[in-house]
């Protein structure tokens, strides 16, 4: 890939457009009958052992036939279009635990499972159970309302769809830098904002946050490296407590025209998760967001996603404090006082199951 380190138009395989990857299946991997034996094979082992998920390691449960499958997942979010859908676990045949443990297995050979909650927990449940909206201030992961396009708040994030909804949930993604491409030719003049730090609501986020706000740039840009971190609606938020400055005139801006240009026609790429799909993405190569969906009567159409989130050495520069740079990884705690790391789920069985206790 070329890009500079001028505020010219990015370049490379992660600068794509919807309308033409959708006429392809080039993003899909199918996982053959071996891969998929091998990975039932060592889920069933790593259920029978109950290894703690804040330490155990790849190294303890390696694979072979699926080895090279998982580093080609890899290579595609590291140096490809920034993103992978995997289809071909049986899913029919399997309960949320084999399927979590199958998941979990996965992300450890790809990364380091970092935290998604104050309380410590490492697989968080996407499931649209509350009764508050999105917009008067439900947990993304408890809605079923439409999100806006955003940012992870890690390296990479993973998808597992253990069911779909009776109508909806489409799970769309744009390339970061097709946006910006787009943003920089339409307004030159704001592109040099996204370089700057902005503020971001991390207790809306996680209620258990220790502090309101944390600050990012949208952009990072160093080294000839180009990487993206959004979310408008974060941003927005973050103004609401004390001693954030206001929005700019400009700034304002900047939001309303990336929103205006990641739902332009032709630009996203909709996935319609089945049971079993997993998608795999970088956070600094594209962002992400779903359509509102409609659960059905019973829990075999009630949409129900497992998330991971990992940090992932990729060799990609970052200027400093880019993204959710306040998450930690899974085996640390926040201060010396670890009792709200007591209250995560730590083993495979209880970690797939939704928490019930937290977040509405």
């Amino acid at each position: 890939m070329t890009i500079t380190t001028t505020l010219e138009p990015v370049t490379g395989p992660f600068v794509w457009r919807g309308d033409e990857l959708s006429r392809t299946d080039d993003w899909i991997f199918r996982l053959g009958p071996d891969q998929v034996a091998e990975l039932e094979e060592v889920g069933r082992r790593f259920i029978a052992d109950d290894p703690d998920l804040r330490t155990v390691s790849a190294a303890q449960y390696p694979l072979t036939a699926a080895a090279e499958a998982i580093r080609r997942f890899g290579a595609d979010m590291d140096s490809g279009r920034g993103f992978v859908l995997i289809r071909g676990l049986r899913m029919e045949e399997y309960d949320d635990t084999l399927a979590a443990a199958i998941f979990y297995l996965i992300g450890l050979h790809l990364g380091e499972p970092i935290r998604q909650n104050e309380l410590g927990d490492l697989i968080d449940h996407i499931v649209g159970v509350s009764d508050k909206a999105y917009e008067e201030g439900g947990l993304p992961s408890r809605t079923r309302d439409k999100l806006p396009y955003h940012s992870d708040s890690s390296d990479a994030v993973a998808l597992m769809c253990l069911r779909p909804p009776a109508s909806g949930g489409l799970s769309s993604l744009v390339s970061g830098a097709t946006v910006f491409n787009e943003l920089l030719a339409r307004r030159p003049d704001l592109a040099p904002l996204l370089l700057e730090p902005w503020h971001y609501d991390w207790r809306r986020q996680d209620p258990d946050a220790p502090a309101d706000t944390y600050t990012s740039p949208i952009v990072s840009w160093t080294q000839g490296c180009f990487s993206m971190y959004a979310g408008a609606d974060m941003i927005e938020s973050a103004h609401r407590y004390p001693g954030v400055p206001p929005l700019t005139g400009p700034q304002r801006e900047a939001l309303a025209l990336i929103e205006e240009i990641t739902y332009s026609d032709g630009v996203a790429l909709d996935m319609d998760f089945q049971p079993g799909d997993i998608q795999w993405l970088l956070n600094y190569a594209a962002l992400h967001s779903r359509t509102e969906f409609v659960n059905g009567a019973d829990f075999a159409h009630t949409r129900h996603l497992l998330r991971l989130w990992l940090r992932r050495d990729v060799g990609r520069p970052l200027v400093e404090n880019f993204g959710k740079h306040v998450v930690v990884d899974r085996s640390s705690t926040r201060t010396e006082d670890a009792v709200r790391d007591t209250q995560g789920h730590f083993r495979i069985r209880e970690a797939a199951a939704v928490r019930t206790d937290w977040g509405d």
